[in-house]
């Protein structure tokens, strides 16, 4: 212990603590016994030393011992612990996990004292020897607390259940997340959650390409964050994109459940030019894209116009784009308006011609509807009857009178020829 306490008082601790100093404090005191190793760190904690510091050392030893903890793909292969003693398998997989169990045991309790990585690289280590399920949930709290620091590489865990069909361990990224989201405000800063929303969305899109990946596995780790935490959503349908090539089975009912997930206003001009040409989609997806960038275009043309003195400026409801339209962009949306209204002219005309149809048919009516369509009211009719009666009478009566008349008085021409 005399060489130990020599380390301990040598070492200052001014700022940010570096391998170099843990590595070589750990040449000096060559720990080889786990049980002396766990002696050690309590001793340093009881000296007072930072967590940071505590933590850092044992990032070195385990990474020292268990090359599958070390963050270098070159330095991974045959443990320590199996070099020293060539045992069975049995027997160096009872080692390893009792090595795991007591790394975790002796973390420090303050958050952001051990990287992440780190953690994740000790969980998929623990998943592969069957540590008690209490280790594993201590080391899931613990990354929950500083996923955003967490990498693709070392998020991508491999499941090692036999129950699980899916190559990766979805599952547990869904813990993890929903457990992140699930921290108090003050505890998580909003760039955390954007930097976890784009963690989640590429790891979407590599688990995607799984055939076993059910749709409420997906759907579960996609709608596991609030709506607020991503700023884009081209990550998110890059992933649903991805899904529905791997998974051509599924549903219309299905597909319109899996773009539920996506906010077409978060979409930008490229994916959703992307996503009003891609089949895949259901309609009502494409709809709502083409009505979202219809929108856009309405707002940039609104605020161009209001510096050019075409429309009256309007400060206080006026939203200034994210950013200025290149032509391509701002063509292909006023192509897109103009099959729209095209498509509006065609179903007019035809309304145009039912409604002449119907035209045609009341005019082969006869009786009320006739008289409807005239405008004349039958009461109205049955009067103008009445007065025509009369007047045929009248007419009647004329023509008899002129008749005897004339049948009373030669005509005058006879006279002029006697």
């Amino acid at each position: 212990m005399n060489k130990l306490a020599l380390a301990e008082s040598s070492i200052t601790f001014p700022g940010k603590p570096n391998q170099s100093t843990a590595e070589c404090w750990f040449d000096d005191a060559c720990i080889l016994d786990m049980d002396y190793f766990v002696k050690t760190i309590s001793g340093i904690k009881s000296k007072g030393v930072r967590s940071d510091l505590i933590g850092s050392i044992i990032v070195h030893y385990a990474s020292k011992w268990l090359p599958d903890l070390s963050s270098d793909d070159a330095e991974k292969g045959p443990t320590s612990l199996e070099v020293s003693s060539p045992e069975s398998v049995t027997a160096s997989w009872m080692k390893k996990r009792f090595f795991v169990e007591t790394l975790v045991g002796i973390l420090p309790p303050e958050r952001d004292s051990i990287p992440c990585n780190f953690l994740l690289r000790l969980l998929r280590t623990a998943n592969m020897v069957g540590v008690e399920p209490s280790y594993r949930a201590e080391l899931e709290k613990r990354i929950s607390w500083q996923l955003d620091q967490a990498s693709l590489k070392e998020l991508m865990i491999p499941s090692f259940s036999h129950t699980c069909g899916t190559l990766l361990d979805v599952e547990l990224v869904i813990r993890l997340v929903k457990r992140f989201a699930g921290l108090d405000e003050g505890a998580r800063s909003g760039i955390a959650v954007v930097k976890v929303a784009k963690l989640v969305d590429c790891y979407l899109a590599e688990a995607a390409l799984d055939t076993n990946l059910s749709l409420d596995e997906f759907i579960a780790l996609g709608a596991a964050l609030p709506s607020h935490a991503r700023t884009m959503d081209d990550g998110l349908y890059r992933a649903i994109d991805t899904y529905l090539k791997a998974h051509p089975g599924v549903s219309k009912q299905d597909r319109k459940v899996l773009c539920r997930l996506i906010d077409c206003r978060k979409l930008s001009p490229e994916a959703s030019l992307h996503a009003a040409q891609n089949e895949r989609l259901p309609v009502r997806a494409v709809i709502q894209v083409l009505f979202s960038e219809q929108t856009k275009l309405n707002r940039h043309v609104d605020w161009s116009g209001s510096f050019n003195g075409t429309r009256s400026p309007n400060t206080a409801g006026l939203e200034p784009p994210g950013r200025c339209m290149s032509k391509r962009e701002i063509n292909s949306q006023q192509m897109e308006i103009k099959k729209l209204k095209e498509e509006l002219q065609r179903v007019q005309s035809q309304c145009l011609a039912m409604q002449m149809q119907m035209e045609k048919l009341m005019d082969k009516k006869k009786g009320f509807f006739r008289w409807r369509k005239l405008g004349i009211m039958p009461s109205l009719k049955s009067s103008v009857s009445v007065f025509e009666r009369i007047e045929e009478d009248r007419e009647a009566n004329f023509d008899i009178k002129a008749k005897l008349v004339r049948g009373r008085i030669p005509p005058k021409w006879r006279k002029s020829m006697s």
